[in-house]
């Protein structure tokens, strides 16, 4: 049976970071889809109105490693467009794989900045409004490399630091009816990992040969585990990490065993 979701957060009103793009995108659409008034945060105001416009939601400028933008954005949000009921926190930025020797303490410093800090601002801003209602859900964006050993120096252990993040702020807020939850996704085909792609910092066979189902995600499919996370459907779920990888993880070692076991499936079904 497949469940109606035109209505499921009719009323609610949404913020997700780094909305204008990517995995973002993706979650803002699927909270949309279901009914939620969307606020498209992102630093990118032209791709932020483009999204906006698309779902009925509103575009508005963050800097998530600014602490004094994030708090002014998230006094705005709710004085000018209502209580916001979730945030997902998506804004983030990747890094080329290089030697700790070779990648400069800029491009540590930022990603650190975006992907950690800026999480960590974003909940410090939206937790205790919601904790003071009584209510609300806060989905973190960490990733599947948070679990893995990657030659991602500041991306991986900036991810790690989310998921711990999302436990702590999660007992932190838990008895004030706040829940926060982390998703990791693996390989998922954004904008950002096409522009790698074409900078040979990554490889798209290699990450398919990985995954058990041997292929990267989209970004509805992290929407779609974003909103049930924000959803009454978890409403007894807290503190996780929601790994949302076609399998990455469970098929990692299986290259020392000649790979994954092709399909079984008959080509004429």
């Amino acid at each position: 049976m497949v469940r109606d979701i035109a209505g499921e957060f009719q009323g609610h009103i949404a913020v997700v970071t780094g909305g204008a793009s990517g995995i973002g995108e993706g979650c803002a659409r699927r909270l949309a889809e279901g009914g939620a008034k969307v606020i498209v945060a992102d630093i990118n105001m032209k791709k932020a109105k483009e999204v906006a416009a698309a779902i009925n939601g509103h575009a508005m400028e963050i800097d998530v490693s600014d602490d004094k933008a994030v708090e002014q954005f998230a006094d705005a949000c709710e004085s000018d467009i209502g209580p916001v009921s979730s945030v997902v926190t998506s804004a983030g930025v990747l890094q080329p794989p290089l030697p700790p020797d070779e990648l400069s303490l800029e491009t540590w410093d930022r990603v650190m900045n975006i992907d950690f800090r800026g999480t960590y601002l974003t909940c410090r801003a939206f937790g205790p409004r919601m904790a003071k209602r009584g209510r609300g859900s806060i989905v973190t964006i960490a990733s599947v490399t948070a679990s893995l050993s990657v030659p991602l120096h500041s991306y991986a252990p900036a991810k790690s630091a989310v998921v711990s993040l999302t436990r702590t702020l999660a007992a932190e807020w838990g008895r004030s009816g706040v829940r926060i939850n982390a998703i990791s996704p693996g390989a998922t085909w954004t904008a950002a990992l096409e522009e790698a792609v074409a900078k040979g910092e990554r490889n798209v066979k290699g990450l398919e040969e990985v995954s058990c189902m041997g292929r990267l995600l989209t970004t509805a499919e992290i929407g779609n585990a974003a909103a049930f996370l924000c959803s009454d459907q978890s409403s007894g779920i807290t503190g996780i990490d929601l790994v949302v990888d076609a399998g990455w993880i469970a098929g990692g070692a299986w290259h020392a065993y000649s790979g994954i076991r092709p399909t079984r499936r008959n080509s004429d079904t």
